[in-house]
């Protein structure tokens, strides 16, 4: 057993542990959210995650996502994966170097319970929870982390249906508002962790 994985067994009872390693979680978008949320789930003992975006690494995404300066150029799926895998060499990971759309998005995440949503724009967005809702998956979304200041107006709200979304639900990134990594890591984490909480059997309460 790897380093990692040797820890977490004396940090996870084994009943946690098991649930962990055998959940598939799928990412959708891997900037300033889904690669943050994929570095805390892999640092949290998941082993199978299915990782999708048809984007490559710029230089304007180092101060948020969890990319480093040589791996400019790279596709964003495969320097995410080669960074998790420093982490975890034993992972599943499942690539996905396309765009999600209607058309393939249940053919990517098919085998995952839990769908993340790391993705831009409004449309996409709303497309990803729509699929992932209609075919009886949990939700886990982001919306408000743009700009900097009190963190504490970060919150998250749970729907009966499986969805969940963590944010501030009104700091849209714009001129004024650039995504930096302090609130947009907070969220990230807070997705991460709504995952694992979710893995775990605890609670999460519906409006």
């Amino acid at each position: 057993m790897n380093p990692l994985m040797s820890g977490l067994t004396e940090t996870l009872n084994p009943e946690q542990f098991a649930k962990v390693q055998r959940t598939f979680v799928g990412i959708a978008g891997l900037g300033g959210l889904g690669s943050n949320v994929a570095w805390h789930l892999v640092r949290s003992g998941f082993s199978h995650l299915v990782l999708a975006d048809f984007d490559r690494v710029e230089a304007s995404n180092l101060n948020r996502q969890a990319f480093f300066p040589d791996q400019l150029g790279l596709l964003k799926t495969e320097a995410l994966a080669e960074n998790l895998l420093r982490i975890n060499p034993d992972l599943d990971l499942q690539l996905w170097s396309v765009q999600v759309t209607p058309a393939n998005v249940q053919e990517i995440f098919a085998q995952c319970p839990v769908w993340v949503e790391g993705l831009d724009q409004a449309f996409s967005k709303k497309m990803f929870v729509e699929q992932g809702l209609a075919s009886g998956k949990r939700i886990i979304g982001a919306s408000g982390l743009a700009g900097w200041g009190d963190t504490d107006t970060i919150h998250t709200l749970h729907w009966g249906s499986g969805l969940s979304v963590t944010g501030d639900f009104c700091t849209a990134v714009a001129e004024e508002q650039p995504s930096l990594s302090p609130r947009v890591g907070v969220v990230a984490a807070k997705q991460a962790n709504l995952v694992l909480s979710w893995v775990l059997n605890e609670r999460c309460e519906p409006l």
